[in-house]
């Protein structure tokens, strides 16, 4: 998978808005660009949110986790701190931003790592966490089977993989039955386009993919995974579990 593929915003625009707001407690928000919709924002004081602020979904991962857990796009650091000091577990944290690694460390995360997650080799996992739209990172619905080989290598015997993600049909028109029209000659519906602002700077365009459960599931078990759905949220996301099918 080539980098500039994937949800890669170069810039550290997170970075920036995490330690301006961990130093200063400045709340300049996060602007999130796309050519599909409207501009959104990120309160950037939500990135340090704490375990009883968090959505159910993400609490219900969080609950989940087991053994040694790498918390992939790690971001400022709440899910790693909650699992390194309530549940008492062994978390490596990675980020591709090196100021939200920084912060990490300053907030007490023991393992907190710049590296991309496609780049990781050589170590193995309990539990992979990937939240916030986990599918993201993916970039691609063509990237699917990258993905999950190489998260194949990561997985420890009895390991899992917790990730979260949206299934976007909901912003099509339905027909008198409840099908979507979807043009087959395009690209996948959930694979969108991005682009993120801080003040002055905003970073490169970057590929972001949503999934449906159904897609997840089928890749999974044409990757030699099993899929479970573990919980659906309000606003048609979901979180579901990955365990290597040992048959």
């Amino acid at each position: 998978m080539k980098k500039q593929d994937s949800g890669k915003p170069d810039k550290d625009i997170f970075g920036k808005a995490i330690s301006a707001y961990f130093h200063h407690k400045d709340e300049t928000e996060i602007i999130v660009h796309s050519p599909d919709f409207d501009d959104d924002v990120i309160p950037v004081p939500y990135l340090f949110r704490n375990y009883k602020e968090m959505p159910p979904l993400e609490q219900e991962a969080l609950n989940n986790c087991f053994g040694r857990v790498l918390d992939v796009g790690c971001c400022a650091g709440s899910h790693s701190l909650y699992l390194q000091n309530e549940r008492n577990l062994e978390v490596l944290s990675i980020d591709i931003s090196e100021g939200a690694v920084e912060i990490c460390k300053l907030r007490g995360i023991k393992d907190a790592r710049t590296i991309d997650y496609f780049d990781m080799k050589n170590e193995q996992f309990d539990t992979i966490l990937l939240l916030m739209n986990g599918t993201g990172i993916i970039g691609k619905l063509e990237h699917l089977d990258t993905f999950f080989q190489h998260t194949k290598s990561l997985l420890k015997p009895g390991g899992q993989v917790l990730i979260d993600s949206s299934d976007l049909s909901y912003l099509f028109d339905a027909d008198e039955d409840g099908g979507i029209w979807v043009d087959m000659q395009g690209s996948y519906y959930g694979e969108l386009e991005f682009s993120i602002s801080y003040k002055n700077e905003t970073s490169n365009k970057f590929n972001w993919l949503y999934l449906d459960y159904n897609t997840l599931e089928l890749a999974a078990i044409n990757n030699g995974f099993l899929c479970q759905l573990l919980k659906k949220g309000e606003h048609f996301d979901y979180l579901a579990q990955l365990k290597l099918d040992s048959k």
